[in-house]
């Protein structure tokens, strides 16, 4: 049967298997539907935060040290992570120019930047903030390249921005969308298009499923950035299997990445072959749609925040998505001088 979907042009994967995947992603109903809510305010003015703050917490990657961010407006414009335990070390910049890997045994986004030592892993869970909370010219100082490992995503950075609030800074926001619609293929037989946005819809309009032969199972929701739909995702846990659970508690003591990773039953959401090993969130008529939130705003948002020069306006359509298609489809953004100002 023909697909009617427009993948526009296809920056990487084959066409018959993504029209497969697309058959597939078409027949989940969507479980939740924000798609008629309004985009979130569009500033012309830089906004930063007014004070620093900083939000503790045990760390991802050494679950028996206390990590700590400290969040600092700054005069540079972007996003930065300073490593203050490198003096000789320089900030580097939230850019996809800087990703270093998304990981092997644990999936994530590392930022490096000069020295091989100069890194910060895991950074999804803060950049997302970049995107989602309207923030920009922000240093984060931190003493490890370990982040902390929060309990309900990324719920208390932004609590602590929240608490110190945003003003202007010098410089106007740039909008930027793509100039056609392009797709990308992504593992595991899935999918991520994205679409302009129209001249007069400064907004992120987004389309995301997950599908998992365990617990998660399939999840669909629909849903527009703003204040609404960011606060609800940026609550929503890393999700794990339980065999991957096991396999880092025995065999995965063998790889420094795992050795003493600080997930636990609180921050990660467990799932079973049939069942939850702990309570999912973010239930919808008895539904957990915990892992499809998690997906949409601490990861995917988060990998548009990978562009520098403003924020990403649009429409996406992601379908069994991960961290490694998210960075590959940024980066063909840039290779393919997609980018482009509305």
């Amino acid at each position: 049967m023909a697909c009617d979907f427009d993948f526009g042009r296809i920056l990487d994967g084959n066409n018959d298997v993504l029209e497969r995947s697309y058959q597939r992603f078409s027949g989940l109903p969507v479980d939740q539907d924000w798609s008629n809510d309004s985009g979130g305010p569009s500033h012309d003015r830089l906004l930063t935060i007014t004070n620093p703050v900083a939000v503790s917490a045990p760390g991802t990657f050494a679950k028996d040290e206390i990590r700590t961010l400290r969040l600092e407006p700054t005069d540079k414009p972007g996003w930065w992570f300073d490593r203050e335990d490198l003096p000789d070390s320089s900030p580097i910049k939230v850019s996809v120019r800087n990703v270093w890997t998304t990981g092997k045994v644990v999936s994530n986004i590392v930022l490096r930047s000069g020295s091989e030592h100069n890194y910060a892993r895991l950074v999804e869970h803060i950049i997302a903030l970049k995107a989602g909370m309207d923030v920009d010219n922000l240093m984060i100082r931190m003493r490890s390249g370990d982040p902390p490992l929060f309990d309900a995503g990324s719920e208390d950075l932004v609590n602590a921005l929240k608490k110190v609030g945003r003003a202007e800074c010098p410089g106007e926001v740039k909008y930027l969308t793509v100039k056609e619609t392009v797709t990308i293929g992504t593992p595991h037989g899935g999918f991520t298009t994205i679409s302009p946005c129209q001249s007069s819809d400064r907004a992120l309009r987004v389309d995301c499923a997950r599908d998992f032969p365990n617990a998660i199972g399939q999840q669909r929701i629909c849903f527009v950035l703003n204040d609404r739909s960011f606060d609800h995702g940026s609550t929503a846990r890393t999700n794990a299997t339980w065999r991957q659970m096991m396999f880092i508690r025995t065999f995965g003591k063998i790889f420094a990445d795992v050795r003493n990773i600080g997930y636990n039953k609180r921050n990660i959401l467990v799932a079973g072959k049939r069942g939850y090993v702990n309570e999912p969130t973010h239930q919808i008529e008895g539904k957990s749609l915990e892992a499809a939130w998690h997906r949409a705003i601490l990861d995917l948002v988060a990998a548009l925040a990978l562009i520098e020069e403003g924020r990403f306006v649009g429409n996406i359509t992601d379908f069994k998505g991960n961290h490694f298609a998210d960075v590959e489809l940024v980066k063909l953004l840039y290779a393919n001088d997609l980018l482009v100002e509305v």
